[in-house]
């Protein structure tokens, strides 16, 4: 049953993880971002802290808890100013996917360094042809002798410059039925044949965006998720769900930190008399801010509370609507901070501008709120589909 209130155990976490992202905050990613380098500080620290492996087994030197554990992580550190993007990708989906369906070899050549932070991996799923339907990948991998060949292209793939590899979803050929069907692959970063392009964005983070192109990669057996081919289906929802409230929770972290910062400053800020923030206009605003904010963390810790339970398809109907939620209220958040704040709000002395941009990637990534209105119009409503 979910309860409503986090056990002890996870308020600690919360309280510890909080006071880590004070030592960084704003400042300390934004100089990280113009400087063009990772957050390797606060990474390393998070890591030797267990913080990023908390969702791992013990047995791979993970905290033993689930996404739950891991989402606190990443809402307060985004709550600080200073989330980590790669948590999402890395021990969230791929840690998942491996210590969910991986080999004994590949659980013990990938889950110890993914739990203490010295190993990434990236994510790669979407195609500059497929966008959002992902029956429209093109990505294929065949048989040659006891190898895989991989052919593809990959877009907006993040820190894949860094990673030490990345989990590619593909396609191959069913013997029975001659259709394709999804199949995940671990390929290295130096791989014969594995490219990447950096995408320029608007966005300024310090993980990048890139292109992929897989050239005829040749893979070992071994590179193949799991003992079976037919298992990639299932792992590829083992890591889709884990992202979307992942992504809640980065959304939700965001959406608190820039309403902290617009609490702030109209609880200060005097034109008239009194502080504006006595003024309902100002004050409303921020209250529905607030309530919203908390809704879909409630809604984010349900999806996790079901994933962790074992609960697939009640997992994947919440996972997408706290991902909806959850981006919809920080973009509506950090629009209001901004407007709270005026003119000051456009400067880089108070950290809110940039958030304008950061608030919509909930909305678009890592799919648009319009498949996820599909998707509860569809599974939950029933109501017939239009593709």
């Amino acid at each position: 049953m979910t309860t409503l209130v986090e056990t002890e155990e996870r308020k600690a976490l919360r309280s510890a993880v909080s006071a880590l992202g004070r030592r960084y905050g704003r400042d300390y990613l934004a100089r990280v971002a113009a400087e063009g380098r990772r957050p390797d500080e606060l990474w390393a620290e998070a890591a030797r802290l267990g913080y990023l492996g908390v969702n791992l087994p013990e047995e791979y030197g993970g905290g033993g808890g689930g996404i739950a554990e891991l989402s606190i992580v990443l809402e307060e550190l985004g709550a600080a100013g200073c989330p980590l993007l790669m948590m999402v990708v890395s021990p969230a989906i791929c840690g998942t996917v491996i210590s969910r369906f991986g080999t004994g070899e590949q659980k013990r050549a990938w889950l110890p360094g993914l739990a203490d932070g010295t190993r990434t991996m990236a994510f790669g799923i979407t195609e500059p042809d497929a966008g959002s339907n992902s029956h429209r990948i093109t990505t294929t991998a065949r048989r040659d002798g006891t190898d895989w060949i991989v052919t593809g292209r990959k877009v907006f793939v993040s820190g894949v410059d860094t990673a030490d590899a990345t989990l590619i979803v593909g396609r191959t050929g069913d013997a029975r039925t001659g259709r394709l069907k999804p199949c995940l692959f671990i390929v290295p970063r130096d791989a014969d044949g594995f490219g990447r392009r950096r995408i320029e964005m608007e966005l300024h983070a310090p993980e990048k965006q890139f292109e992929l192109t897989l050239d005829e990669v040749r893979l070992p057996a071994g590179a193949l998720v799991g003992e079976e081919e037919d298992a990639g289906l299932l792992q590829l929802f083992a890591g889709l769900n884990p992202e979307r409230i992942m992504t809640a929770a980065f959304a939700v972290g965001m959406g608190r930190h820039a309403l902290a910062r617009a609490v702030a400053y109209a609880r200060e800020r005097t034109v008239w008399k009194t502080p504006i923030g006595a003024h309902q206009a100002v004050a409303h605003p921020l209250a529905q801010a607030h309530i919203e904010l908390e809704l879909a963390r409630l809604m984010t810790q349900k999806a996790a509370h079901l994933y962790d339970a074992g609960d697939d398809p009640g997992a994947g109907e919440a996972a997408n609507m706290a991902k909806y939620a959850a981006a919809e209220a920080c973009a509506r958040a950090v629009d209001q901070s901004v407007h709270t704040l005026g003119g000051n709000g456009l400067t880089r002395e108070f950290g809110l501008a940039s958030l304008i941009t950061a608030s919509r990637v909930a909305r678009i990534a890592p799919v648009s709120r319009e498949m996820i209105l599909n998707f509860v119009s569809h599974t939950t409503l029933g109501l017939p589909k239009s593709y």
